[in-house]
């Protein structure tokens, strides 16, 4: 084997070699996966989700609570936001949306010549659903979320202040004054746990209760009333104890007397 044919054979063979690694290092380069830094998936859980341990969420905000401090000439500058849909005067045009002279307190689409959305003609329920307080603050608050479908498209009045500021213009809106809402009384927390009220209810309970009282009772007694009572007692007891004395030198003076009454007879049967 001559040199020519070796140094051919070991130039085809570092050839494939040196194709091979290009190959493997261009790959590697193109296809290049990233170890993870956690292994597996993280699963998010968000928080509430369940009916069992989840938060119950809050009811719609009472306006009640805000209407007797309200302001209508802080709500005519609310009111601001909404003329350019909405007239409030008596006798004032519909425009977008409907005239609400005396909105507060009639029933649900029933302004004249103005042309509900059914969403808002289903909901009137045939003028049995009125507009009032708590329904129209909460109307105010996100017409759409309220109810799906009307054609207000007003982002709404988010700050519970402004709702009723302009609730108490619209108040003053109409032929008189309906009376403002009275907010429900908050549930009064109890101020024992349901173990103690159970255990103030058995019999044993009761008893303690009772003995308790006697003591109180007792010990409510001042030191000048317990030392007259000590001195009634004792005099008591004298006087019982010299009335067993009398009683006992009775007895023996009828004893001598019944002895000696032998030794008469005897002297006299004598002489």
């Amino acid at each position: 084997m001559n040199s020519s044919y070796f140094n051919a054979i070991a130039g085809a063979f570092l050839t494939v070699v040196f194709v091979v690694m290009t190959v493997s290092i261009a790959s590697d380069a193109i296809f290049h996966t990233r170890e993870p830094v956690k292994e597996g998936f993280e699963i998010e859980v968000t928080e509430g989700g369940g009916e069992a341990g989840g938060k119950e969420e809050a009811g719609p905000f009472q306006i009640a609570t805000l209407m007797a401090g309200a302001s209508a000439e802080a709500g005519a500058n609310v009111f601001k936001k909404c003329q350019s849909c909405h007239t409030a005067e008596e006798g004032g045009a519909n425009k977008v949306g409907p005239n609400l002279w005396h909105v507060l307190g009639r029933p649900v689409a029933s302004a004249p010549d103005f042309a509900y959305s059914p969403a808002m003609v289903e909901y009137a329920a045939g003028g049995e659903t009125h507009w009032m307080y708590q329904n129209l603050s909460e109307f105010l608050d996100n017409p759409k979320k309220f109810l799906s479908g009307t054609k207000m498209s007003f982002a709404g009045l988010k700050k519970p202040e402004d709702r009723a500021n302009v609730i108490a213009y619209l108040r003053e809106q109409a032929p008189e004054l309906l009376p403002l809402p009275t907010p429900e009384p908050e549930a009064a927390e109890a101020e024992t746990t349901p173990e103690a009220t159970e255990a103030s209810a058995t019999p044993e309970a009761a008893s303690d209760a009772t003995a308790a009282e006697d003591m109180s009772g007792s010990s409510e007694m001042t030191p000048a009333e317990t030392t007259e009572e000590k001195a009634e007692e004792s005099e008591t007891l004298d006087e019982a104890a010299a009335e067993g004395t009398d009683a006992v030198t009775t007895d023996v003076d009828a004893l001598e007397e019944e002895a000696a009454e032998p030794t008469a007879t005897e002297t006299d049967s004598s002489n």
